[in-house]
This record gives C-alpha cells, sequence and structure tokens, in this order.
C-alpha cells in the first residue's frame, strides 16, 4: 500500500485545529448508560476502510461517501476556521456529498460552535444529504480524519450503525492517484429514522459527577502541554480534575493513518466496560478517540461534546494543571 509521510506542517496545523475548535455544543443529558443495539448487520467490512475498498465499491447504488471537511487557516490575527465547501468544490472523492459541521449539522442557537442538534434535526439533515436507513456511508475529510469521527459519532448517536471512516481521508485517496471530482453530488433526499443512543453524548451535570467517580473514567485528548496547562486557547489553562491524557496525535501514524488495532490498545488500558467520557477543547478530537475506543472493544463511551468550550467558561467548574492522573 502506498502511504505518503504528511508534511510537518500539515501535522502541526492539525494540532492548531484541536487547540482552536475541536468542535462545541452540549448536547442533551445522557442520564443512565443505554446500551447499543444495532439496527442492522453492518455491510461495510469495519467501521475504517481503506481507499482501495471504497474505489471497488465506490459506484455501489446503496453506498454514501460524504466530505465532512472543515478548513482552518492561519489569518492576520489568528486562526480562520471555515466549513471546507470551497475545498469541496475544488475537488473531492467523485459521488461525494459535503457534510456541513458548520451548517445544517450544527445547531445554530447553541452558543457553542459546531453544537449537536436534535436527533430529529440531524436525522432529517443526514437524509438530505441521501442518507437513509438502508444505505451505508463512508465518510472523509481533508485533515485527519477527526472531523469525520465526530459526524460518524453523531450517526451512531442517532442509532445508525452502517458507517465507517476512510482510513487515510483525502490524502490516502490522492496517495494512489485516484480521481477527483467536482461534480456535485446526486443522491436522493431518503429517510434516516432516529433511534436516539443518548448515552452516547455526556453533558457538563455528568462530566462533573464523575469527578474523582472511580467508576467513571475522563480522558482529556488534547496535547500534553495543553492538558499540563502550560498552553491554552480556553477560558482557563489546564484539565478537568481526575481526568487522565491520552493525546490523539498518538491514534495517527506519520502517514495520517490510524495505527493498527494492536498499537492502539497500548494506549488505553483499563476496563473496556466501564463508562468512558473523552474530551477535548469541544469534541471532534474526542469524537476521534471515542471512535477508537469503540473499534477496540470498548462499550460505555461517551463524548462531552461542549468539551472546554463550556467548561473552562465557567468558574463554578473546577480546573488542574500540572500532571493530574499518572
Amino acid at each position: 500500500m502506498l502511504r505518503h509521510r504528511l508534511p510537518k506542517d500539515i501535522l502541526a496545523s492539525f494540532v492548531l485545529v484541536l487547540l482552536a475548535v475541536g468542535c462545541g455544543g452540549s448536547g442533551p443529558r445522557s442520564g443512565a448508560a443505554v446500551a447499543v443495539t444495532p439496527l442492522a448487520p453492518a455491510s461495510l467490512p469495519d467501521s475504517l476502510v481503506t481507499a482501495e475498498w471504497l474505489a471497488e465499491h465506490l459506484d455501489d447504488p446503496d453506498l454514501v461517501v460524504l466530505d465532512c471537511t472543515v478548513t482552518v487557516r492561519q489569518g492576520e490575527t489568528g486562526m480562520v476556521v471555515l466549513n471546507g465547501r470551497f475545498e469541496y468544490e475544488a475537488g473531492h472523492i467523485p459521488t461525494a456529498g459535503f457534510a456541513d459541521l458548520m451548517g445544517a449539522l450544527a445547531d445554530p442557537d447553541k452558543p457553542y460552535e459546531y453544537a449537536v442538534p436534535t436527533p430529529e434535526a440531524f436525522a432529517a439533515a443526514m437524509g438530505a444529504l441521501g442518507v437513509g436507513d438502508d444505505t451505508r456511508v463512508v465518510l472523509y475529510d481533508a485533515g485527519m480524519s477527526a472531523w469525520a469521527a465526530r459526524v460518524w459519532w453523531m450517526l451512531r448517536w442517532v442509532g445508525f450503525d452502517r458507517a465507517a471512516v476512510l482510513d487515510g481521508g483525502l490524502a490516502g485517496w490522492r496517495a494512489g492517484d485516484r480521481p477527483l471530482s467536482t461534480e456535485p453530488a446526486t443522491e436522493p433526499v431518503r429517510v434516516l429514522t432516529p433511534r436516539p443512543r443518548p448515552g452516547l453524548i455526556a453533558d457538563r451535570d455528568e462530566v462533573f459527577a464523575a469527578i474523582g467517580d472511580e467508576t467513571v473514567r475522563l480522558i482529556d485528548v488534547l496535547p500534553e502541554a495543553h492538558y499540563r496547562g502550560e498552553m491554552t486557547m480556553y477560558a482557563r489553562p489546564g484539565h478537568i480534575p481526575s481526568a487522565e491524557n491520552v493525546s490523539v496525535m498518538a491514534l495517527l501514524d506519520e502517514t495520517g493513518h490510524y495505527r493498527s488495532k494492536e498499537e492502539l490498545a497500548t494506549l488505553f488500558g483499563g476496563d473496556p466496560g466501564a463508562r468512558t467520557i473523552t474530551y477535548c477543547g469541544g469534541g471532534i478530537a474526542a469524537s476521534s478517540t471515542a471512535f477508537v475506543m469503540t473499534r477496540l472493544g470498548y462499550t460505555d463511551v461517551a463524548v462531552y461534546t461542549a468539551s472546554l468550550q463550556e467548561w473552562a467558561a465557567d468558574p463554578a467548574n473546577p480546573m488542574e494543571t500540572g500532571v493530574g492522573v499518572p
């Protein structure tokens, strides 16, 4: 398999993306964990597919491909965050539609960026992109798969299990000299029936209750320097007390592909059945970690989608700097 190493500036930009936006928006209260029941037997080889597999199945009539890119650029006064529609229109995987995490897939009335909409609104937005109860979905982005993982997690949250992330994203597709298209998607509008699993999204109250609760695991996925409080882009530095640090950057190799399951398993340990909540700046990077942990067999994982955008802004929410949990 041909893989190209990513330039260091792209890797550095990704770190800035994680710090700058992460993702935001508080979802509905999770309450007690909800068991995940698959809707139908998966007709994808895995929740992570290769560019080779996608190229072979691109014309399957029930397969919907979605570009989930969000673009982060250096502006005159800091990082500028834009939806990736311009890049999508300039060239995307053939047949792919554009999933707008800054538009139709977010709740504009919430106070945080990328706020999770209601399950009904999200399902309707996905249906408008051609995702229905009987389709299969492959998600990718032009970054390092965290945006795609966020949409994968939201689909799972509304009860849809027939989705996969493209390993290596757009860069992985292009590494094989595969074609791009500028043609818009032509998928018909379909019906996606929401069957919500509220336990997949955690809110502030659940996270607050988890502090010091040995039965619940909090994982901060931001870089170690941010976790320690040596740098921050939020209202206060540091991490949520009792959270451990597993940087999302450790999930990927130098080509932007996810590491093997064997390598990834060494990062987490712990009880695969324990309640686990991942967070970051706002939930994008945390979704990538939740995606990986689910693939590894962890059965009760949630994403705190509002993350530090919400948590650090409220002085009633405690934060710590330094090493934290060993």
